[in-house]
């Protein structure tokens, strides 16, 4: 075939020249898969990604997703859609903001022969959706969102009905400090402790990325789910979190999004 292959002209079987071919014509990639045999970033930095992150915690999820539907928020090239798809699941939707992962996804999706639905949407647009669904993946974006906070309270409010599946860098110490309900005014030494939820900003870039823009420890990353309405189920990778929506004690807390005007 000459010529540059376009989402119009791909084969009903694609062969291994073609993955490869068109694999390239889509690159670079994050995702570093196998698609029938041909890996999408064969000299991807972190080797096999996420691949090898995702053995670790594959078994926290059920392996009969029949009757289920999930959402893939921030899919990038779309590993973690297919394999829900793979697990039987009744619809997956990934969304991305970024037209090259999700054509990356969609290519990979019909390499593997997956009907899977893929959308450009925002993380802050979730509402937009206007349905819930069984298992929520948000991994590797937490720490990419100018407002990651705001990102989780809309997951909640929005698009969780049960499960979800979280991920984000983590940097300083994975020590819990014991956290007090309130302290007074005058108290402060809590802050310097280690352990006390703590997200690093970064100003500038880290590991050469722009939209690098939060390093939260240990601490921070599972208050901030506490605080959106999470129940930590489990931790069954160093950065991962199994999740359960649960509802909130205080109705008036949440996404101020949009604004919501204050009763007096």
């Amino acid at each position: 075939m000459d010529g540059p292959m376009t989402p119009d002209s791909h084969p009903s079987e694609w062969t291994p020249d073609q993955i490869r071919r068109r694999a390239a014509e889509l690159g670079p990639w994050f995702h570093n898969m196998q698609l029938k045999g041909v890996w999408t970033a064969p000299d991807h930095f972190l080797g096999d990604y996420p691949a090898a992150k995702w053995r670790c915690y594959a078994d926290a999820l059920p392996h009969d997703l029949r009757g289920k539907t999930v959402l893939d928020i921030g899919c990038n090239g779309g590993f973690f859609s297919l394999e829900m798809k793979r697990r039987g699941a009744d619809r997956v939707l990934g969304i991305d903001f970024d037209e090259d992962y999700l054509a990356q996804a969609r290519f990979a999706a019909d390499v593997e022969g997956l009907d899977i639905e893929f959308r450009r949407l925002s993380v802050y647009d979730v509402a937009r959706l206007g349905e819930r669904f069984d298992i929520v993946f948000f991994i590797g974006v937490f720490y990419h969102l100018r407002h990651p906070l705001l990102a989780l309270d809309l997951v909640h409010e929005h698009v969780a009905r049960d499960l979800v599946v979280f991920q984000s860098l983590q940097r300083g110490t994975t020590e819990i400090a014991p956290v007090a309900a309130d302290y007074d005014f005058s108290e402060t030494a809590h802050f310097d402790d280690p352990g006390y939820p703590r997200m690093h900003f970064i100003e500038h870039r880290y590991a050469h990325d722009p939209t690098n823009w939060w390093a939260p420890n240990r601490a921070c990353t599972e208050a901030m789910l506490r605080s959106a309405g999470f129940e930590i189920l489990n931790r069954p990778e160093e950065e991962t979190y199994l999740c359960r929506r649960v509802a909130r004690s205080d109705k008036e807390y949440g996404a101020v999004y949009p604004a919501q005007g204050m009763h007096a």
